[in-house]
């Protein structure tokens, strides 16, 4: 297991492969679809949220309020990432975003993106919303909530020993790539090998 700390540095993030299991700690900004179609057509980050050596998370967490009025997040899991395929890649180039956390993969712009700009993408387990929340130690602040409503807003999280496995690394490398691949390659020869009707 090997732990990371935010802001990531080029280093940090250039030193993992796929398959490295991670743990991660520091700021995480959750951005869903709104928030990734609004950057890449060129608006503005909110004053405050720097993503730069940072990491975004596809994920609408739920979150209530405490009785002391204070933000809580109960369910943190990650979404389907290859919704933001058409925006990620712009947004690690013009933001230096260093890690992306989702569920099910990207596709090859943002693998490209991951090579020339130095960044990874880390696989969080779907289905474990409740456990992935107990990792959020505080919400920091939360921005475009009026804007996006609270699914699509980004939360800034304050995370411990948040747990991944990297499955794009920054020398090009693609887990969901090789899967597709060899599955492919696999059905090919069942079918081929099958018998006449």
């Amino acid at each position: 297991m090997i732990s990371l700390t935010t802001p990531l540095t080029a280093e940090a993030v250039r030193n993992l492969k796929v398959g490295d299991e991670v743990f991660i700690s520091g700021i995480v900004c959750t951005g869903r679809d709104a928030v990734h179609k609004y950057l890449h057509e060129g608006g503005a980050l909110p004053e405050g949220v720097n993503l730069s050596g940072g990491i975004i998370y596809h994920c609408g967490p739920v979150v209530i309020k405490d009785a002391a009025g204070a933000w809580k997040v109960v369910a943190a899991g990650p979404t389907t990432s290859t919704r933001e395929e058409p925006y990620q890649w712009q947004i690690i180039r013009d933001h230096q975003v260093r890690g992306v956390i989702g569920k099910g993969g990207m596709g090859p712009r943002t693998q490209a993106a991951c090579k020339e700009y130095g960044c990874v993408y880390l696989h969080a387990v779907g289905g474990a919303a409740q456990v992935l929340a107990e990792c959020v130690k505080r919400v920091r602040n939360v921005y475009f909530l009026e804007k996006f409503g609270s699914p699509e807003a980004i939360w800034e999280l304050e995370v411990e020993n948040f747990p991944a496995v990297v499955t794009i690394d920054a020398h090009g490398r693609s887990l969901h790539e090789e899967v597709f691949k060899a599955s492919n390659a696999a059905l090919s020869g069942h079918i081929a090998s099958a018998p006449a009707h």
